[in-house]
């Protein structure tokens, strides 16, 4: 049984049979869409990351949608989910409660519910945990002249620690087949930006003057979300460490490009990290300081909000991970991105990258175009397997859970790599 096959009781035989019918269609629909990958090699694990959009407008509102069955977004997501069947899975865009109720419930009433003839998947590991999306900084982030600290009151979000209108909107969970050994885990959430050395903190252009005021760059914070070091337990040899985070857009800001800047450098907090000696400056949540320990195996996963080629990231911004010489780069791809970006024209005509690539299916005109914004990033010294982007077709019999604006589960596509583990 694959450790993430849900457990099943023993049936009387008539059960069995449409047990049987049921997986037998369910393999139909596989073997149709060649969306769907194989399932992982016995010494193989599937990593994967997918930005669900699954943020609502306050708190509360998706743990209450998904407390019900009737969610068609969250059936459609929860159906990718399946049909990849991913081992460990990072779910960007999945607003953050306390008591942890929406990950539970997603889990209990749509990923252990076949969706659509897909196998059911359990996950008996999962981790979530604050992020700096709508927290309130007491200060003026976005220069307008005033620190906004009432939620709900106009400019709010902007003066975030990350853009939101609440606490834990646009959050992150992490769903595992094997252990996540959760008393190693490491959070970065209150790093400040002004203690990365070399920081590309933002300036007027028009003065060459500091753009945060003193008082801002004292609790102005690097990751818009969270940056996190969870070590996962493959049971083959070392820990695999999944460093996750979700970056801000290089977008909506202004001309001294505040969010441009800051993703540039949140996308360098793992480059620092996994780098030795590179990130004596580094503490986490706990005090602790230092990076990831030489040799240790690592995936690098998230929606990182930057193309190499396209778009609006500072230029070399994702370069920093891609051309690093102890990371991995695959290339995930799928011919639904190609046929896409060809299906929809306008921007992503003059893009330079290859769409096969592309991971999000953002507005064209105006807006950047498709562009390829997730990935899962190996250690070199971890070898792979298959990978590729959840992205079907438009004659596929899967275009159904993606399709075009509005899309049917999320403007992102899921991404996955196999990892090959001795």
């Amino acid at each position: 049984m694959s450790p993430c096959a849900p457990a099943r009781p023993v049936a009387p035989t008539s059960t069995l049979v449409l047990a049987s019918s049921s997986r037998v269609a369910a393999s139909l629909a596989a073997e149709l869409s060649a969306a769907v990958p194989r399932p992982p090699g016995p010494r193989e694990v599937r990593f994967a990351t997918f930005n669900t959009a699954l943020e609502r407008s306050g708190p509360g509102v998706l743990a209450a949608e998904l407390a019900t069955r009737g969610s068609e977004q969250a059936r459609n997501v929860a159906e990718i989910i399946q049909r990849v069947r991913p081992d460990v899975l990072l779910v960007n865009e999945f607003d953050h409660d306390a008591e942890g109720a929406g990950p539970r419930l997603f889990q209990d009433h749509y990923l252990s519910v076949g969706q659509r003839g897909a196998e059911p998947i359990r996950y008996p590991h999962v981790y979530t945990a604050p992020v700096n999306t709508g927290v309130a900084s007491g200060a003026d982030l976005d220069g307008d002249g005033e620190a906004v600290t009432d939620p709900g009151a106009p400019g709010y979000g902007a003066d975030a620690f990350g853009y939101g209108l609440f606490p834990g909107q646009y959050g992150m969970v992490v769903y595992s087949a094997y252990p996540i050994l959760t008393e190693r885990a490491r959070t970065f959430r209150t790093f400040r930006w002004a203690d990365m050395p070399g920081a590309l903190l933002p300036t007027d252009p028009g003065t060459g003057a500091p753009f945060h005021s003193p008082e801002a760059l004292a609790v102005l914070r690097l990751s818009s979300k969270s940056h996190w070091d969870l070590p996962v337990d493959t049971g083959r040899g070392r820990p695999v460490h999944l460093l996750a985070s979700h970056p801000t857009p290089p977008a909506f800001d202004g001309p001294e490009r505040r969010n441009a800047l800051r993703n540039h450098d949140e996308i360098r907090f793992w480059a620092d990290y996994v780098t030795p000696g590179a990130a004596s400056y580094v503490y986490d949540d706990r005090g602790r300081r230092g990076g990831l320990p030489a040799g240790e195996p690592f995936v690098i996963a998230g929606d990182l909000n930057a193309d190499p080629h396209d778009g609006s990231s500072l230029p070399g911004a994702v370069h920093q991970l891609l051309g690093h010489p102890l990371v991995r780069d695959v290339r995930p791809a799928s011919q639904g991105g190609r046929g896409a970006a060809l299906r929809q024209g306008g921007a992503n005509d003059r893009h330079t990258g290859a769409p096969e690539l592309d991971s999000a299916d953002f507005a064209d005109e105006p807006g950047p175009g498709n562009l390829r914004v997730d990935y899962v990033l190996p250690s070199r010294d971890v070898a792979t397997g298959a990978s590729g982007v959840f992205w079907p077709t438009v004659d596929d019999p899967l275009f159904r859970l993606t399709g075009d604006h509005p899309f049917a589960s999320s403007d992102h596509r899921l991404v996955w790599v196999d990892l090959v583990l001795r």
